[in-house]
């Protein structure tokens, strides 16, 4: 098993551009959303730019990288069918599950932010935004730890993430009420 080494770093790497691409693409919802509150011509230019930019962003960056870093996950467990046995790895794959969740979810926004349909205030979506972050916490704990014990404190420790990134994001609306330029 001489490339399993090489197909897991391929996984990590389309890994971690999948992931930059689901913490950019709503970032670009944002300020999407934000734009179609401008007065014209500035609604019109900017959410032109941000429909391009958004719309490279996920079938140039985001789907692909989705799509491999599945494929050579499965490969991997391919070569290891034994993790498949293993709590950690199934509750890893639970939460590739509402990852997916979460990416398909990013898509119908796409889809209706590329039709100028705003569902979203940009204050839900910077929570929204933050979904992703949540996960990677989880499951690189989930990974490194690879113990039940320790569940205990990391959901305690992903709760008290989700606290810390919401009380942010409220302090970010505070200073942007005193300063919409900040």
């Amino acid at each position: 098993m001489e490339y399993y080494n090489y197909i897991k770093s391929l996984h990590l790497i389309f890994v971690i551009t999948w992931f930059a691409g689901l913490f950019y693409t709503p970032r670009l919802f944002i300020y999407h959303i934000e734009a179609m509150s401008k007065p014209e011509p500035e609604k019109s230019i900017l959410s032109a730019q941000f429909k391009i930019m958004t719309k490279r962003l996920w079938y140039i960056i985001t789907w692909p990288s989705a799509i491999l870093a599945s494929l050579f996950a499965f490969w991997l467990l391919f070569l290891m069918p034994a993790w498949l046995q293993q709590d950690w790895m199934l509750v890893k794959l639970g939460f590739v599950a509402l990852l997916y969740a979460y990416h398909f979810k990013c898509h119908l926004i796409f889809k209706e932010l590329q039709q100028d349909v705003v569902k979203w205030t940009s204050n839900q979506m910077r929570l929204w935004n933050e979904g992703s972050t949540l996960i990677l916490f989880a499951v690189i704990f989930l990974v490194i730890l690879r113990n039940a014990l320790n569940w205990i404190y990391g959901v305690l420790g992903i709760f008290l993430l989700a606290g810390m990134l919401m009380l942010g994001i409220k302090m970010y609306k505070r200073i942007r009420a005193k300063n919409p330029n900040a």
